[in-house]
């Protein structure tokens, strides 16, 4: 008869034996909340118009306040949140977590002045470090590899979702312009608080999955970590996502104050909720896409992985720097819609990956380390990237084509991406193999 101790170790060489009905509510929550990640996330990007006019911002400032400020804290405690979630309980992390982005995000509609709005947007950054990698790693104990792909597409789709949730609360609450844009902070951040208590009441802890009697002695911590940092493809898809995304965090964040500025008279109230559809259905349909497709095709090719997000992006880039182009605002709009729509198709592939290849004692320290280079790439460098250039050119070419022309600049990360995904896609198989040897 197995001793206690090899049937537990034999239990967890698979994800855990639970119904596929709670399996897949703990993803819809898990998803909901990364949803509420991103309305407090994006929020400040859609209100920007108006706290600028109110504050007396210029866009240097809104940058920062974009990106570098919340991105720079977020980015760090990642890391050391992390090495928590692998040793304890991630459902209490995530929840905490939540409490603190969400309380900060109302928070933000106090803000007088500046610094205080910088203050709480760190606060928010702080908070938000420890959402993604714990869940990440509750995911990926609860789905095969082979589902992994799909189940963390539809995590990712948090993103577009609380894009969009973020764009029809503005809307509702701005009503044309009039209302102040603290109400809209306070209202998107409060409900956060409620949902964090619903994850602590219906989510219990799950085993952590793998051979982690044989991980453990191979490896300790710090070896699998340098183990992890030697993966060539967990490194390109690392870079490619962070390219990507460099683009796509300027464009959200950007993207309200390009339209206002160049369309004179626009419908604002019009306007917040034909983009909260896109986001919800186009940019979502990438997303959900994205896995499906790299699911199948890497059964029997795993550089799907690569390929699919580079492909869809070889469409995808051209359509957004031809959309800075026309001077039409629905063919703009819809040209933006395409690059939203294929640059989703990256986020399940890559953040799956990051797992499926990460040792299994460090799989939600792999992506916190994922994050740490994307976000300090992307999150902490596109916006700031944007409002910085856009200043510069502001005294001599206005505020409209100045905005047009370091929103124009992103052509070039979208290039990189292109070209990290394709590089990777060929470095994959490898790797793969080696992961499924070491993690048993």
């Amino acid at each position: 008869m197995a001793s206690e101790e090899t049937m537990s170790s034999t239990i967890e060489e698979t994800p855990t034996a639970v119904s596929n009905g709670y399996r897949n509510y703990v993803l819809c929550i898990l998803t909901l909340i990364y949803a509420f990640n991103f309305i407090d996330r994006q929020i400040i990007g859609i209100l920007s118009p108006f706290i600028k006019a109110d504050l007396g911002l210029d866009d240097a400032q809104l940058g920062w306040l974009k990106g570098l400020y919340f991105a720079l804290l977020y980015t760090v405690l990642g890391i050391p949140i992390a090495w928590l979630a692998d040793r304890y309980s991630r459902v209490n992390i995530v929840a905490i977590s939540l409490t603190l982005w969400s309380g900060f995000t109302a928070a933000s509609g106090l803000a007088t002045n500046f610094t205080q709005l910088a203050l709480a947007r760190i606060g928010v950054g702080i908070g938000e470090a420890g959402g993604s990698p714990p869940s990440h790693s509750i995911i990926s104990d609860l789905f095969p590899k082979e589902k992994r792909a799909g189940a963390l597409a539809i995590y990712s789709m948090g993103i577009p979702f609380g894009i969009m949730f973020a764009f029809f609360a503005s809307a509702f609450f701005l009503k044309g312009g009039e209302a102040d844009w603290r109400i809209v902070m306070i209202a998107v951040g409060l409900p956060g608080v409620a949902l964090a208590l619903l994850l602590k009441l219906t989510v219990k802890e799950p085993p952590r999955s793998g051979n982690m009697q044989t991980a453990s002695a191979q490896n300790n911590s710090w070896q699998s970590i340098k183990a992890l940092l030697s993966i060539k493809s967990w490194w390109g898809m690392c870079f490619a996502i962070s390219f990507g995304s460099f683009g796509n965090y300027a464009i959200s964040t950007w993207m309200i104050d390009f339209y206002v500025r160049a369309h004179a008279g626009l419908d604002i109230t019009q306007f917040l909720i034909t983009l909260g559809i896109i986001n919800g259905t186009a940019y979502a349909g990438g997303v959900w896409l994205g896995g499906v497709l790299v699911d199948k095709w890497s059964k029997t090719n795993k550089g799907a992985y690569g390929l699919v997000p580079a492909l869809a992006l070889v469409v995808g880039a051209p359509a957004y720097y031809l959309s800075l182009q026309v001077e039409s605002l629905w063919l703009s709009i819809g040209l933006v819609t395409v690059l939203l729509f294929t640059s989703g198709f990256y986020l399940g592939p890559s953040f799956a990956l990051a797992q499926t290849l990460a040792p299994v004692k460090v799989r939600a320290m792999s992506t916190a380390l994922f994050f740490f280079v994307l976000n300090i790439i992307a999150l902490g460098g596109g916006p700031t990237f944007i409002g910085i250039v856009s200043d510069f050119y502001t005294a001599e070419y206005g505020e409209v084509e100045s905005l047009r022309m370091s929103l124009a600049w992103l052509a070039v990360p979208y290039v990189l991406a292109i070209i990290a995904f394709f590089w990777t896609a060929k470095k994959i198989p490898a790797d793969w193999q080696a992961a499924e040897e070491r993690n048993g």
